[in-house]
């Protein structure tokens, strides 16, 4: 002992002595208590010792040595009287550590603590500021109710302070004031209401958390403070930030009406088709009346968008939960891209993330559809992550991306992560369920599972086919059989049950196997699992009811059996289902009804997603997470149907009045300002975030609604830059210089681009950089000068014609663009294709079919004249429509349908100006309009061609067909036969593709018809009609083969049909696209069998 504390006293600094003298002191044994007292107590008298010198360096060294405790998590307060008595010191290093210390344990010790509250008094008035913050942070952490007044006195000096520094600390002063003391809180509030209007960047976070945890309800204080917090926002330190937007946030929600209101709005249009113009016109300009943006809510979705680049993933989150919770549906898009680059964080960020996406993305899948790749399963990831990854691919299934997910998920079975693997499962019967085409598909691959070696993988596939099976248990008998063989080797009591169950339900359709099972299981009952008792009892009782002849001694035998088993449950199901079945003088009025009551119709379970009902918590929150209302958790209220008086929100300040006094009015002393009216900027105002937009590709179903070109995007940006600029004059005085040079280089980058695009060379580095200066100086657009602005508009505009011109897919890129997300074109109506190879390969995953060279797309066998009605004549006023698919290669790109649309009047009047107007189409989807008709004589008609790529989909394209005087909503939708192109293959290609095409890429049917209708000609002329395919040679007589390949992404189609004994033949269907083969599958089997 003595050699420790002697090389403890010896050493001056000796932190790693002072640790060997504790660790040496923590292994004497109990019995030697007294020597590890006398060693702590020499220890802490050395400490108090060098604290009570008289030389400042040994009270300096001291007091780092007690702080290095205090991190380390070892106790140090019995040195808490001695450290004390240096709060008067004069050297400011020391008190700065004191102060450290007592924050730490002025709650512990508030006696000795209360002794030193004058020197705290004094030292608020010190003239360090570091000093007079700490000394509010040490009097605050004294929780001793005697000392409020005092503690109220210091915030109300400190909040007046001259640093903003001191001021941070006085607003976290208040919350503890407040937990201390709530009668306190008029007075706090006064003080938050002083602090709210410090335009410091520092204060305004802590204010804003002191807002939040003392009067959340009080929304009077934000209304003069709300555009100076919204401006301040972006150089406001992260946590600030993330505690404004989500305050902001909940404001937004009681001072703005719903932006929503509009979308809505389009969707009633559709259902009102035959109300009279008149009536459609007043919809309209009552909708126009209902609502405009208020300016204070655009400044608020504008000012947040730099943040979704910021690197802390929280305020990222914060920004998107503000636009998903405030901001117009078409603008919320740009969040996807921010979200899904956070997924490159650890898994504690992604677990949110994922979270928070799973939730978005079931009410808008279009949002996360084209990073589809992104949440696929990694080796490496967690199951935690796994499991949410497969909420979210459920959610964005759809009938396009389905036999992609469905390849995914095939190897997602084979894991070893066993959890994963049975929650892959329960996946794939819930795209089952919610995609009709592909049930089939799944049912039958599930059915493949059952022969898997892994038990695990084996029970859940039972348990999913048995709830499809619910759903259409008339037509897979074959399947139910196949069960029944597997519980002589399937193990697992849930999978045992559910097998029982369905047989039991289903025991009318399969009456020879269901009393051998029922035979089976009364020799092993006892020995079961009481889940496999109670469903081997509730099969005796449907056995004994529909079968009783071959059942009857089986069944009694079972009742005897549950009547004396350990579990009561199982005998009192064996005493009820006695009392019901076996009629005897005691049965009651019900076993009359036992038949229906056992054999009653059940309603087949509803297959959703945990998250559905997430959506009433804010995202982001601790409430979200949990699934469940968190103490301190506050609610978002709905939207006020009139928006409250906006002037509470002006302010008196000639600075900042100035500063937003919109466009046009205010500054008349600059006319050249005055470019774009209010109105416009107001229509506008919806399109302030286009650039971002159109670099994310995130929102491109919404800019087609709009019918944006590329023109008008770049104007409406520009005009947004002039706006900013306005708002933000005063920055602009302060950074000339340093925006001159900036924007000198990204008009010569721009040019040089330009001249890339001119000579058809694409130096992808060149346009990297360029696209970075772009987005970069974006940020700071806000701080340009007139003629800055009016010469980047000039250079825009030339920009803009070069690239209409040459490449309707050059676009930008944004900072938020990542390494390994591939372009996503934004859809606009533009004459060629917007999607590239690269997207198709991202979007359709692995491709299986590697055509050969020597197939290749052949002339239509056959082109049926059949026309569908576009328009009516009367629905149209006189101006019919009709259209036909002339089965022909489509001029206006390789990915389009060719469609011929003839249009005749039938009026005794000119019709004028016929042209295709807005285009509502699903994402992805694009069209190739007709030229404009100048006039149309009367009963005249003309046929005119457009190209519409369908994405492989029978989705319908909506758009509409407008003359001088009215527009009419029309839909084309396409039979899922004239989405693909014929090809011609010899036989040997033809099985070995199909070779490559089985398991869930392969659906097949029995058709029954006359054998005079199994003759090829007869054949050939009802397939070709219904799919434009080509004919296959064949050296077999009773197997007639078709090839084709879908126009847009050019996977093969290859159809059998296969002459079996009698009046069948077997209709087969090869396919990596499983959506349209299951379609085709339908259309062909009515037309093979009717004669």
């Amino acid at each position: 002992m003595s050699s420790n504390s002697f090389a403890y006293s010896e050493q001056s600094g000796g932190g790693e002595a002072t640790e060997l003298g504790q660790e040496a002191t923590s292994t004497i044994s109990p019995s030697g208590a007294f020597g590890l007292f006398s060693s702590d107590l020499k220890k802490n008298e050395d400490l108090k010792q060098m604290l009570e010198s008289n030389k400042d360096s040994a009270k300096l060294d001291a007091m780092k040595r007690i702080v290095g405790m205090i991190a380390k998590g070892k106790n140090a307060s019995e040195l808490f009287p001695a450290v004390v008595k240096n709060v008067a010191s004069k050297n400011i290093e020391i008190k700065k550590l004191v102060y450290v210390y007592l924050v730490r344990y002025a709650e512990e010790q508030q006696d000795l603590a209360l002794l030193s509250i004058s020197t705290f008094q004094r030292a608020l008035k010190d003239p360090n500021q570091l000093i007079r913050a700490s000394a509010l942070r040490v009097l605050s952490s004294i929780r001793v109710p005697i000392i409020v007044p005092i503690m109220m006195l210091a915030i109300k000096e400190a909040s007046a302070d001259l640093s903003p520094y001191v001021r941070k600390n006085a607003a976290h002063a208040i919350q503890k004031l407040y937990s201390l003391d709530p009668e306190q809180k008029e007075m706090l509030i006064e003080v938050i209401e002083k602090l709210l209007k410090d335009k410091s960047t520092l204060v305004a976070g802590s204010v804003v958390m002191a807002f939040e945890e003392v009067c959340p309800d009080r929304i009077d204080l934000i209304h003069k403070n709300y555009r100076k917090l919204c401006n301040l926002l972006v150089d406001v330190e992260e946590w600030g930030q993330v505690v404004i937007i989500h305050m902001l946030t909940r404001y937004a929600r009681t001072q703005f009406v719903s932006p929503w209101k509009e979308e809505d709005c389009l969707e009633d249009d559709e259902k009102n088709f035959y109300d009279s113009d008149d009536d459609q016109k007043e919809k309209t300009d009552k909708r126009k009346k209902s609502y405009t943006m208020d300016p204070d809510h655009r400044l608020l979705i504008r000012n947040t968008k730099p943040l979704l680049q910021s690197r802390n993933a929280a305020v990222v989150m914060a920004v998107a939960q503000l636009y998903w919770h405030i901001s117009p549906k078409s603008e919320v898009g740009i969040i996807s891209k921010s979200l899904v680059r956070l997924l490159r964080s650890n898994r504690e960020v992604q677990y949110i993330v994922l979270q928070n996406i799973a939730t978005m993305s079931i009410q808008r899948k279009g949002m996360f559809e084209p990073y589809l790749k992104s949440f696929y399963v990694r080796s490496t990831d967690p199951t935690m992550i796994k499991t949410l990854k497969l909420e979210i691919l459920t959610n964005l299934a759809n009938e396009a991306n389905i036999s992609t997910l469905l390849r995914e998920f095939q190897t997602y079975v084979k894991s070893q992560d066993k959890e994963f693997a049975a929650a892959t499962i329960q996946t794939i019967g819930r795209c089952a369920t919610n995609i009709s085409e592909v049930t089939d598909t799944c049912l039958n691959g599930l059915v493949c599972l059952l022969s898997n070696r892994d038990e695990i993988v084996v029970a859940e596939s039972v348990v999913v086919i048995k709830k499809l099976l619910q759903m259409q248990p008339a037509q897979h008998g074959e399947i139910i059989k196949h069960m029944a063989k597997l519980l002589d080797s399937i193990t697992v009591p849930v999978a045992r049950a559910s097998i029982l169950w369905l047989i039991g339900e289903n025991c009318e359709r399969v009456p020879k196997i269901a009393p051998d099972v029922l035979r089976k299981m009364a020799k092993g009952f006892t020995s079961e699992d009481d889940l496999v008792k109670l469903q081997i009892l509730n099969l005796g009782a449907k056995l004994y009811l529909t079968n009783s002849k071959q059942t009857k001694l089986l069944t009694q035998y079972i009742l005897n059996l549950g009547k004396y088993d350990q579990n009561y449950d199982i005998r009192d199901r064996t005493r009820f289902i006695r009392q019901l079945i076996v009629p005897n003088e005691k049965s009651g009025a019900l076993s009359k009804y036992a038949k229906k009551i056992f054999l009653a119709q059940k309603p087949a379970p509803l297959l959703e997603s945990p998250f559905k009902d997430r959506d009433h918590f804010q995202l982001g929150t601790l409430s979200h997470t949990l699934n469940t209302k968190a103490t301190g958790y506050l609610e978002l209220s709905n939207w006020p149907e009139v928006a409250p008086d906006p002037s509470v929100r002006n302010v008196e300040v000639i600075e900042l009045a100035k500063e937003w006094t919109p466009a046009g009015k205010a500054k008349k002393e600059n006319p050249a300002k005055k470019f774009y009216s209010e109105s416009e900027e107001e229509e506008d105002s919806s399109d302030s975030s286009s650039d971002s937009d159109s670099e994310s590709g995130s929102a491109s179903g919404e800019q087609e609604e709009e019918g944006d070109s590329s023109d008008d995007s770049s104007e409406d940006s520009s005009s947004e830059h002039k706006s900013d600029s306005e708002s933000a004059s005063e920055v602009g005085n302060k950074r000339t210089a340093k925006r001159n040079s900036k924007s000198k280089r990204k008009r010569d980058s721009e040019d040089g681009e330009n001249e890339n695009e001119k000579s058809k060379t694409s130096d992808s580095s060149n346009a990297d950089s360029s696209s970075i200066e772009e987005s970069s100086s974006d940020s700071e657009s806000e701080s340009e000068s007139e003629s800055e602005s009016e010469s980047r508009k000039v250079t825009k505009e030339k920009e803009n014609k070069t690239k209409q011109n040459i490449n309707p897919l050059t676009k930008d890129v944004s900072l938020l663009d990542l390494d390994d997300f591939n372009p996503v074109s934004t859809p606009v109506a533009l004459p060629t294709p917007a999607l590239s190879p690269s997207l198709i390969a991202d979007l359709e995953g692995l491709n299986l079919s590697t055509t050969s060279s020597v197939i290749t797309v052949s002339t239509p066998v056959f082109v049926p004249v059949k026309t569908h009605v576009l328009l009516h004549r009367m629905s149209g006023k006189g101006l019919a429509a009709h259209y036909f698919f002339p089965r022909q290669p489509c001029i206006f790109g390789d990915k389009m349908v060719s469609v011929q649309i003839t249009l005749n009047n039938t009026t005794d009047r000119k019709i004028e100006n016929i042209h295709i107007g807005g285009k509502r189409l699903p994402v992805g989807m694009q069209m190739h309009v007709f030229n404009t008709i100048e006039s149309l004589e009367p009963e005249g008609s003309i046929t005119v061609s457009m190209g519409i790529d369908f994405c492989d989909s029978t989705q319908t394209a909506s758009f509409q067909l407008c003359t001088k005087d009215d527009c009419f909503n029309v839909n084309i939708q396409p039979p899922v036969g004239e989405l693909l192109l014929p090809v011609a293959m010899s036989e040997k290609d033809f099985k070995k593709e199909q070779g490559m095409l089985t398991g869930m890429n392969e659906t097949s049917t029995v058709i029954i018809a006359a054998p005079q209708n199994f003759t090829p000609s007869v054949i050939l002329q009802k397939v070709v009609n219904v799919a434009n395919v080509g004919v296959v040679p064949s050296g077999q007589d009773h197997i007639h083969r078709f090839a084709a390949k879908t126009v847009h992404s050019g996977s093969l189609m290859l159809v059998t049909v296969e002459l079996k004994e009698g009046s069948t033949a077997q209709l087969i269907i090869n396919t990596e696209k499983t959506v349209i083969g299951s379609v085709l599958l339908r259309e062909l089997k009515p037309v093979l069998s009717q004669g």
